[in-house]
């Protein structure tokens, strides 16, 4: 299962992550971040596809997916 990283430094929390995932892995925190916006998160229980939409629409480059070993 594929895992998202949101960079709060970077994420404006413009929403086009969660717009534009398929899945509704993502969704906009309820919490500040440092930069006084409410960043992208992702969804506890929801899966990534690992399709990478999120991070190719954000136009900040906050979002990394890193692919991860199952069967460990």
């Amino acid at each position: 299962m594929p895992k998202i990283i949101i960079d709060e430094k970077y994420c404006k929390g413009c929403g086009l992550c969660v717009v534009f995932c398929p899945k509704g892995a993502l969704v906009m925190s309820h919490g500040l971040s440092k930069r006084g916006v409410n960043p992208a998160t992702q969804v506890e229980g929801k899966q990534c596809s690992g399709c990478l939409n999120c991070a190719v629409m954000c136009p900040d480059a906050a979002i990394e997916i890193i692919a991860t070993e199952t069967g460990k």
